[in-house]
Protein backbone atom coordinates (compact mmCIF):
# COMPACT_ATOMS: atom_id res chain seq x y z
CA UNK A 1 0.00 0.00 0.00
CA UNK A 2 1.34 3.43 -0.96
CA UNK A 3 0.44 5.49 2.10
CA UNK A 4 2.61 8.60 1.79
CA UNK A 5 -0.12 10.42 -0.13
CA UNK A 6 -2.12 10.88 3.08
CA UNK A 7 0.41 13.55 4.03
CA UNK A 8 -0.50 15.43 0.83
CA UNK A 9 -3.77 16.17 2.61
CA UNK A 10 -2.55 16.17 6.25
CA UNK A 11 0.11 18.82 5.71
CA UNK A 12 -0.22 20.26 9.19
CA UNK A 13 1.55 17.23 10.74
CA UNK A 14 4.45 14.90 9.98
CA UNK A 15 3.36 12.14 12.36
CA UNK A 16 -0.05 10.50 12.64
CA UNK A 17 -1.13 8.17 15.44
CA UNK A 18 -3.94 5.76 14.53
CA UNK A 19 -5.62 4.26 17.59
CA UNK A 20 -7.63 1.12 16.89
CA UNK A 21 -9.90 0.78 19.90
CA UNK A 22 -12.21 -1.94 21.10
CA UNK A 23 -15.14 -3.63 19.38
CA UNK A 24 -17.20 -0.43 19.12
CA UNK A 25 -14.36 1.86 18.05
CA UNK A 26 -12.55 0.00 15.28
CA UNK A 27 -10.67 2.41 13.04
CA UNK A 28 -10.74 1.18 9.45
CA UNK A 29 -7.73 3.41 8.75
CA UNK A 30 -5.61 0.95 10.73
CA UNK A 31 -6.40 -1.71 8.12
CA UNK A 32 -6.26 0.75 5.23
CA UNK A 33 -2.68 1.66 6.09
CA UNK A 34 -1.45 -1.83 7.01
CA UNK A 35 -3.56 -3.89 4.56
CA UNK A 36 -3.51 -6.60 7.24
CA UNK A 37 -5.30 -9.69 5.92
CA UNK A 38 -6.11 -11.12 9.34
CA UNK A 39 -6.29 -10.02 12.94
CA UNK A 40 -8.60 -7.79 14.96
CA UNK A 41 -5.90 -5.57 16.53
CA UNK A 42 -8.02 -4.27 19.39
CA UNK A 43 -6.08 -1.69 21.38
CA UNK A 44 -3.31 -1.53 18.75
CA UNK A 45 -1.81 1.65 17.29
CA UNK A 46 0.02 2.84 14.21
CA UNK A 47 2.80 5.40 14.32
CA UNK A 48 2.80 6.84 10.80
CA UNK A 49 5.34 9.20 9.25
CA UNK A 50 6.11 9.90 5.58
CA UNK A 51 9.04 7.47 5.77
CA UNK A 52 7.59 4.51 7.69
CA UNK A 53 4.75 2.87 9.58
CA UNK A 54 5.24 1.10 12.89
CA UNK A 55 2.62 -1.22 14.36
CA UNK A 56 2.32 -1.13 18.14
CA UNK A 57 0.34 -4.19 19.18
CA UNK A 58 0.06 -7.09 21.62
CA UNK A 59 1.72 -10.49 21.39
CA UNK A 60 -1.73 -11.84 20.48
CA UNK A 61 -1.57 -10.03 17.13
CA UNK A 62 2.20 -10.15 16.57
CA UNK A 63 2.17 -12.80 13.85
CA UNK A 64 -0.61 -11.11 11.87
CA UNK A 65 1.21 -7.80 12.26
CA UNK A 66 4.51 -9.19 10.96
CA UNK A 67 2.72 -10.67 7.94
CA UNK A 68 2.15 -7.08 6.75
CA UNK A 69 5.90 -6.59 6.30
CA UNK A 70 5.83 -3.48 8.48
CA UNK A 71 7.94 -2.83 11.57
CA UNK A 72 6.29 -4.26 14.71
CA UNK A 73 6.64 -3.31 18.38
CA UNK A 74 4.85 -5.39 21.02
CA UNK A 75 3.62 -4.27 24.41
CA UNK A 76 1.27 -5.91 26.88
CA UNK A 77 0.90 -3.30 29.63
CA UNK A 78 -0.25 0.32 29.57
CA UNK A 79 3.04 1.41 31.14
CA UNK A 80 4.94 -0.26 28.29
CA UNK A 81 2.76 1.49 25.72
CA UNK A 82 3.38 4.81 27.45
CA UNK A 83 7.15 4.26 27.45
CA UNK A 84 7.16 3.29 23.75
CA UNK A 85 5.04 6.27 22.68
CA UNK A 86 7.24 8.68 24.60
CA UNK A 87 10.35 7.23 22.97
CA UNK A 88 8.93 7.08 19.44
CA UNK A 89 7.47 10.61 19.60
CA UNK A 90 10.19 12.36 21.58
CA UNK A 91 11.08 14.66 18.67
CA UNK A 92 7.49 15.27 17.62
CA UNK A 93 5.51 18.29 18.82
CA UNK A 94 2.25 17.88 16.89
CA UNK A 95 0.50 14.51 16.49
CA UNK A 96 -2.35 13.89 14.06
CA UNK A 97 -5.31 11.89 15.36
CA UNK A 98 -8.39 10.54 13.65
CA UNK A 99 -11.05 12.24 15.77
CA UNK A 100 -13.81 10.41 13.89
CA UNK A 101 -12.88 7.08 15.47
CA UNK A 102 -11.00 7.68 18.69
CA UNK A 103 -13.05 7.39 21.88
CA UNK A 104 -12.96 9.97 24.65
CA UNK A 105 -11.44 7.33 26.91
CA UNK A 106 -8.57 6.60 24.51
CA UNK A 107 -8.03 10.32 23.92
CA UNK A 108 -7.82 10.92 27.66
CA UNK A 109 -5.31 8.08 28.06
CA UNK A 110 -3.13 9.51 25.29
CA UNK A 111 -3.23 12.95 26.89
CA UNK A 112 -1.82 11.42 30.06
CA UNK A 113 0.77 9.26 28.32
CA UNK A 114 2.20 12.00 26.09
CA UNK A 115 1.08 15.24 27.79
CA UNK A 116 3.65 17.38 25.99
CA UNK A 117 2.10 16.78 22.54
CA UNK A 118 -0.44 18.90 20.73
CA UNK A 119 -3.14 16.86 18.97
CA UNK A 120 -4.59 17.83 15.59
CA UNK A 121 -7.61 16.27 13.89
CA UNK A 122 -6.59 14.70 10.55
CA UNK A 123 -9.80 12.72 9.96
CA UNK A 124 -10.89 14.79 6.97
CA UNK A 125 -7.41 14.58 5.44
CA UNK A 126 -7.39 10.78 5.67
CA UNK A 127 -10.90 10.58 4.21
CA UNK A 128 -9.74 12.63 1.23
CA UNK A 129 -6.82 10.28 0.64
CA UNK A 130 -9.03 7.18 0.88
CA UNK A 131 -11.51 8.38 -1.76
CA UNK A 132 -9.15 7.57 -4.62
CA UNK A 133 -8.38 3.86 -4.71
CA UNK A 134 -5.00 2.29 -5.41
CA UNK A 135 -4.65 -0.53 -7.97
CA UNK A 136 -4.39 -2.99 -5.05
CA UNK A 137 -7.64 -1.69 -3.56
CA UNK A 138 -9.43 -1.78 -6.91
CA UNK A 139 -8.44 -5.41 -7.37
CA UNK A 140 -10.07 -6.32 -4.06
CA UNK A 141 -13.23 -4.30 -4.72
CA UNK A 142 -13.59 -5.90 -8.16
CA UNK A 143 -13.37 -9.33 -6.56
CA UNK A 144 -15.98 -8.36 -3.96
CA UNK A 145 -18.24 -7.17 -6.79
CA UNK A 146 -17.67 -10.39 -8.73
CA UNK A 147 -18.58 -12.50 -5.69
CA UNK A 148 -21.81 -10.57 -5.12
CA UNK A 149 -22.79 -10.74 -8.80
CA UNK A 150 -22.21 -14.49 -9.02
CA UNK A 151 -24.07 -15.04 -5.76
CA UNK A 152 -27.13 -13.23 -7.10
CA UNK A 153 -27.30 -15.52 -10.10
CA UNK A 154 -26.82 -18.58 -7.87
CA UNK A 155 -29.62 -17.58 -5.54
CA UNK A 156 -32.25 -17.08 -8.26
CA UNK A 157 -32.93 -20.83 -8.39
CA UNK A 158 -33.69 -20.83 -4.66
CA UNK A 159 -36.55 -18.33 -4.96
CA UNK A 160 -39.81 -20.22 -4.62
CA UNK A 161 -43.30 -19.74 -3.28
CA UNK A 162 -43.46 -19.81 0.52
CA UNK A 163 -39.82 -18.98 1.19
CA UNK A 164 -39.46 -16.28 3.84
CA UNK A 165 -37.47 -13.08 3.56
CA UNK A 166 -35.05 -14.22 6.26
CA UNK A 167 -34.55 -17.58 4.55
CA UNK A 168 -33.67 -15.89 1.26
CA UNK A 169 -31.39 -13.45 3.07
CA UNK A 170 -29.51 -16.35 4.68
CA UNK A 171 -29.24 -18.05 1.29
CA UNK A 172 -27.63 -14.90 -0.12
CA UNK A 173 -25.07 -14.91 2.69
CA UNK A 174 -24.35 -18.60 2.13
CA UNK A 175 -23.80 -18.07 -1.59
CA UNK A 176 -21.44 -15.13 -0.99
CA UNK A 177 -19.37 -17.19 1.44
CA UNK A 178 -19.38 -20.09 -1.00
CA UNK A 179 -18.10 -17.82 -3.78
CA UNK A 180 -15.20 -16.50 -1.69
CA UNK A 181 -16.41 -13.72 0.62
CA UNK A 182 -15.11 -13.62 4.18
CA UNK A 183 -18.51 -12.31 5.27
CA UNK A 184 -21.28 -10.05 3.99
CA UNK A 185 -20.29 -6.39 3.87
CA UNK A 186 -23.55 -5.41 5.64
CA UNK A 187 -26.81 -6.98 6.81
CA UNK A 188 -28.62 -8.10 3.66
CA UNK A 189 -31.98 -6.56 2.80
CA UNK A 190 -34.60 -8.90 1.34
CA UNK A 191 -38.10 -7.48 0.91
CA UNK A 192 -41.17 -9.09 -0.67
CA UNK A 193 -44.14 -7.30 -2.19
CA UNK A 194 -45.17 -4.07 -0.47
CA UNK A 195 -42.23 -4.35 1.95
CA UNK A 196 -39.93 -3.39 -0.92
CA UNK A 197 -41.21 0.20 -0.66
CA UNK A 198 -39.05 0.58 2.48
CA UNK A 199 -35.46 1.35 1.35
CA UNK A 200 -33.85 0.17 4.62
CA UNK A 201 -36.22 -2.69 5.37
CA UNK A 202 -35.09 -5.49 7.70
CA UNK A 203 -36.14 -8.95 6.45
CA UNK A 204 -38.79 -10.76 8.45
CA UNK A 205 -40.95 -13.88 8.25
CA UNK A 206 -43.16 -12.78 5.37
CA UNK A 207 -43.65 -15.64 2.91
CA UNK A 208 -43.29 -15.07 -0.80
CA UNK A 209 -46.40 -15.08 -2.97
CA UNK A 210 -46.69 -15.18 -6.73
CA UNK A 211 -46.42 -11.98 -8.76
CA UNK A 212 -44.64 -10.07 -5.99
CA UNK A 213 -41.52 -7.95 -6.16
CA UNK A 214 -38.41 -9.47 -4.57
CA UNK A 215 -35.89 -6.77 -3.71
CA UNK A 216 -32.41 -7.92 -2.63
CA UNK A 217 -29.75 -5.48 -1.42
CA UNK A 218 -26.52 -7.21 -0.41
CA UNK A 219 -22.75 -7.08 -0.62
CA UNK A 220 -19.65 -9.21 -0.15
CA UNK A 221 -16.56 -8.47 1.90
CA UNK A 222 -13.29 -9.60 0.31
CA UNK A 223 -10.02 -8.94 2.13
CA UNK A 224 -11.77 -6.14 4.06
CA UNK A 225 -13.17 -4.42 0.93
CA UNK A 226 -16.89 -4.11 0.16
CA UNK A 227 -19.31 -4.48 -2.68
CA UNK A 228 -22.93 -3.28 -2.63
CA UNK A 229 -25.54 -4.56 -5.10
CA UNK A 230 -29.31 -4.31 -5.38
CA UNK A 231 -31.51 -6.28 -7.75
CA UNK A 232 -35.29 -6.41 -7.93
CA UNK A 233 -37.04 -9.34 -9.61
CA UNK A 234 -40.65 -10.50 -9.88
CA UNK A 235 -41.67 -13.93 -8.67
CA UNK A 236 -44.24 -14.87 -11.31
CA UNK A 237 -45.44 -12.62 -14.11
CA UNK A 238 -44.90 -8.89 -13.81
CA UNK A 239 -47.90 -6.62 -14.07
CA UNK A 240 -47.93 -3.63 -16.39
CA UNK A 241 -47.37 -1.35 -13.40
CA UNK A 242 -44.42 -3.41 -12.14
CA UNK A 243 -42.86 -3.32 -15.60
CA UNK A 244 -43.34 0.43 -15.84
CA UNK A 245 -41.72 1.10 -12.47
CA UNK A 246 -38.81 -1.18 -13.31
CA UNK A 247 -38.16 0.33 -16.75
CA UNK A 248 -38.25 3.85 -15.30
CA UNK A 249 -35.64 2.98 -12.68
CA UNK A 250 -33.44 1.23 -15.20
CA UNK A 251 -33.64 4.20 -17.57
CA UNK A 252 -32.69 6.55 -14.74
CA UNK A 253 -29.72 4.39 -13.86
CA UNK A 254 -28.47 4.07 -17.41
CA UNK A 255 -28.70 7.77 -18.21
CA UNK A 256 -27.03 8.88 -15.00
CA UNK A 257 -24.33 6.20 -15.17
CA UNK A 258 -23.44 7.15 -18.72
CA UNK A 259 -22.60 10.68 -17.50
CA UNK A 260 -19.98 9.46 -15.00
CA UNK A 261 -16.42 10.52 -15.71
CA UNK A 262 -13.63 12.44 -14.02
CA UNK A 263 -14.41 16.04 -13.02
CA UNK A 264 -18.20 15.70 -13.37
CA UNK A 265 -19.89 16.76 -10.15
CA UNK A 266 -21.68 14.02 -8.24
CA UNK A 267 -24.73 16.19 -7.60
CA UNK A 268 -25.16 16.64 -11.37
CA UNK A 269 -25.16 12.86 -11.85
CA UNK A 270 -27.84 12.57 -9.16
CA UNK A 271 -29.92 15.23 -10.93
CA UNK A 272 -29.92 13.28 -14.19
CA UNK A 273 -31.49 10.24 -12.51
CA UNK A 274 -33.87 12.37 -10.45
CA UNK A 275 -35.06 14.28 -13.53
CA UNK A 276 -35.79 11.02 -15.37
CA UNK A 277 -37.96 9.74 -12.52
CA UNK A 278 -39.60 13.11 -11.78
CA UNK A 279 -40.66 13.44 -15.42
CA UNK A 280 -42.99 10.47 -14.92
CA UNK A 281 -45.98 9.78 -12.69
CA UNK A 282 -43.49 8.60 -10.07
CA UNK A 283 -42.37 12.16 -9.28
CA UNK A 284 -40.93 12.49 -5.75
CA UNK A 285 -40.87 8.70 -5.25
CA UNK A 286 -37.05 8.64 -5.52
CA UNK A 287 -36.36 9.40 -1.87
CA UNK A 288 -32.61 8.94 -1.32
CA UNK A 289 -29.31 9.93 -2.91
CA UNK A 290 -28.24 8.27 -6.14
CA UNK A 291 -25.07 6.75 -4.73
CA UNK A 292 -22.17 6.73 -2.30
CA UNK A 293 -18.49 5.93 -2.25
CA UNK A 294 -17.40 2.34 -1.72
CA UNK A 295 -14.23 0.90 -0.20
CA UNK A 296 -13.39 -0.53 3.21
CA UNK A 297 -16.71 0.94 4.34
CA UNK A 298 -19.95 0.34 2.50
CA UNK A 299 -20.62 4.08 2.78
CA UNK A 300 -17.03 5.12 2.24
CA UNK A 301 -17.84 8.76 1.49
CA UNK A 302 -20.62 10.89 -0.02
CA UNK A 303 -20.55 10.75 -3.79
CA UNK A 304 -23.70 11.16 -5.90
CA UNK A 305 -26.02 13.31 -3.81
CA UNK A 306 -28.06 16.46 -4.42
CA UNK A 307 -26.63 18.04 -1.27
CA UNK A 308 -22.94 17.25 -1.82
CA UNK A 309 -20.64 19.28 -4.06
CA UNK A 310 -18.09 16.62 -5.08
CA UNK A 311 -16.26 16.53 -8.42
CA UNK A 312 -15.54 12.90 -9.24
CA UNK A 313 -11.94 11.77 -9.63
CA UNK A 314 -10.40 8.87 -11.53
CA UNK A 315 -10.33 5.63 -9.50
CA UNK A 316 -13.06 6.62 -7.10
CA UNK A 317 -15.54 3.76 -6.67
CA UNK A 318 -19.20 4.75 -6.37
CA UNK A 319 -22.59 3.06 -6.36
CA UNK A 320 -25.39 4.08 -8.72
CA UNK A 321 -28.73 3.10 -7.21
CA UNK A 322 -31.88 4.94 -8.25
CA UNK A 323 -35.17 3.67 -6.88
CA UNK A 324 -38.91 4.22 -6.90
CA UNK A 325 -40.89 3.47 -3.72
CA UNK A 326 -44.68 3.33 -3.64
CA UNK A 327 -46.27 2.65 -0.23
CA UNK A 328 -48.63 -0.35 -0.14
CA UNK A 329 -47.48 -1.36 -3.64
CA UNK A 330 -43.74 -1.93 -3.51
CA UNK A 331 -40.47 -0.58 -4.74
CA UNK A 332 -37.71 -1.13 -7.28
CA UNK A 333 -34.04 -0.34 -6.81
CA UNK A 334 -31.21 -1.26 -9.16
CA UNK A 335 -27.71 -0.75 -7.79
CA UNK A 336 -24.33 -1.23 -9.39
CA UNK A 337 -20.75 -0.47 -8.38
CA UNK A 338 -18.65 1.53 -10.83
CA UNK A 339 -15.06 2.75 -11.04
CA UNK A 340 -14.72 6.35 -12.24
CA UNK A 341 -12.46 6.65 -15.25
CA UNK A 342 -10.95 9.72 -16.89
CA UNK A 343 -13.37 9.53 -19.82
CA UNK A 344 -16.14 7.31 -18.49
CA UNK A 345 -16.69 4.51 -16.04
CA UNK A 346 -16.24 0.76 -15.51
CA UNK A 347 -19.21 -1.16 -14.15
CA UNK A 348 -17.75 -3.92 -11.98
CA UNK A 349 -21.00 -5.58 -10.87
CA UNK A 350 -22.12 -7.92 -13.64
CA UNK A 351 -25.44 -9.31 -12.40
CA UNK A 352 -28.20 -9.05 -15.06
CA UNK A 353 -30.06 -5.74 -15.05
CA UNK A 354 -33.03 -6.62 -17.27
CA UNK A 355 -36.25 -7.42 -15.45
CA UNK A 356 -36.23 -11.08 -14.39
CA UNK A 357 -39.49 -12.97 -13.97
CA UNK A 358 -39.09 -16.18 -11.99
CA UNK A 359 -41.67 -18.80 -12.87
Amino acid sequence: MEYKHIFDYAREVDTILIVNGGENSIDKNFFYLTQAKSGVFEGSMLIVSPSRIKILTSILEEEAARDTGLEVITASKKKDIERILQAELKNVDVVGLNYDSITLSDYTDLSKMIPDKRFVDVSVSIQEARRIKTPEELKKIREAAKIASESFESVLGRIKEGITETELASELVYQMLKHGASEPSFSSIVAFGSNSSLPHYSPGNRKLKRNEFVLMDFGALFERYCSDVTRTVVFGKASEEQRDVYSTVKNAQEKSMNAIRENVNGKDIDKIARDVIDSTKYKDRFIHSLGHGLGMDVHDHPALSPGVDLPLKENMVVTVEPGIYIPKFGGVRIEDDVVVKKNGYERITTAPRDLIEIS
